[in-house]
C-alpha cells in the first residue's frame, strides 16, 4: 500500500512538471488588463511577433487608450510606413513626428491628479526614454514594465524565433508544441476562427478566458472599462491593481 502512495505521487509530480499552459499573443501596446489576465495562469507567453502588422480599426499593435474628460483618448505610436505584410517584428519607429512627448505630455496633464501618478509615473517616463528602433522592441519594453507592476512571472519567447510554420489555428498548434506546452489559454474573441480539429489531433487542451473588466475608482465621470493598464495602475497604484488583476479568475472547461 505505500508503495503504491509512493508511486502515485511520483506520477501525480510527474504530470505536474510535464503540464505547462501557454498563451500566445501579438505585442501589443501597453495593452489593457484583460491582456495581462491571461498571463496569471500562464507558464509561457509566446509573442506573436512575426505575424502581419496590422492599421486596421480592431488593431492594437501601436496604440491603446487612456482616460480624458471627454471620454478615452488614442495614444498611438509614430510608425515608418512600410509594405502591406510586414510583420511587426520589422516595423520601425518614427521620429518625425514626436511622439513620445506627445505620450508623457498627454499621460501628465490627465493623470497629474491621480492617486498614484507619483509611484507609476516615473516608470512610464522610464520606458519612453529608452531608444527603441522598432515598435517590437518599444512594446515589449512596455509589457515587461506592466509585468513587472503586476507582479506576474512568466517566460516569454518570440515566434519568430521558433521558426513557426502554418497560419491560424495550424500556427497556433505549431508553436504550442514548440514551446512544449500541453495547453492553450486564449481569449474568447479567437472563437470566431476557432477549428478544434488541429488542437485535438495533437493533444493539446484548449481554455478560454473569462475576463470580466472589475470597476475600479477612475478619474472624471462615467468609468470605462478595457482602457491601457496605465490607468489602472495610474488611479489604483501597484498593490490594488495586482488584487484587482487577480478578481475573479475564472476559465472554462475545455471545448
Amino acid at each position: 500500500m505505500l508503495f503504491l502512495l509512493v508511486e502515485l505521487k511520483r506520477y501525480m509530480m510527474s504530470s505536474a512538471d510535464i503540464s505547462k499552459r501557454v498563451v500566445i499573443h501579438q505585442p501589443d501596446f501597453m495593452p489593457y488588463p484583460g491582456f495581462f489576465h491571461r498571463l496569471l495562469d500562464a507558464d509561457r507567453f509566446v509573442v506573436l511577433d512575426h505575424v502581419q502588422f496590422l492599421r486596421n480599426s480592431k488593431s492594437w499593435h501601436h496604440r491603446d487608450l487612456i482616460k480624458t474628460p471627454q471620454g478615452s483618448a488614442w495614444l498611438t505610436i509614430s510608425v515608418k510606413k512600410a509594405p502591406r505584410y510586414t510583420a511587426i517584428k520589422d516595423i520601425e519607429l518614427s521620429e518625425e513626428v514626436d511622439w513620445r512627448r506627445r505620450h508623457l505630455n498627454l499621460i501628465q496633464h490627465h493623470y497629474r491628479k491621480a492617486p498614484f501618478f507619483d509611484e507609476i509615473y516615473p516608470r512610464i517616463y522610464e520606458l519612453y526614454q529608452q531608444p527603441c528602433g522598432k515598435l517590437v522592441d518599444f512594446n515589449l519594453a512596455a509589457i515587461d514594465m506592466l509585468v513587472d507592476l503586476f507582479g506576474l512571472q512568466v517566460d516569454m519567447r518570440l515566434s519568430s524565433k521558433m521558426q513557426p510554420v502554418g497560419k491560424g489555428c495550424d500556427l497556433l498548434v505549431d508553436l504550442v508544441q514548440k514551446s512544449k506546452s500541453t495547453h492553450y489559454l486564449s481569449g474568447v474573441g479567437a472563437r470566431d476562427y476557432y477549428q478544434p480539429e488541429p488542437f485535438n489531433a495533437a493533444g493539446i487542451e484548449v481554455r478560454w478566458q473569462r475576463y470580466k473588466p472589475v470597476v475600479y475608482a477612475q478619474r472624471y465621470a462615467n468609468f470605462i472599462p478595457n482602457l491601457s493598464s496605465i490607468d489602472m495602475l495610474l488611479n489604483c497604484g501597484i498593490r490594488a491593481s495586482r488584487r484587482l488583476l487577480r478578481t475573479s479568475f475564472e476559465e472554462e472547461p475545455r471545448s
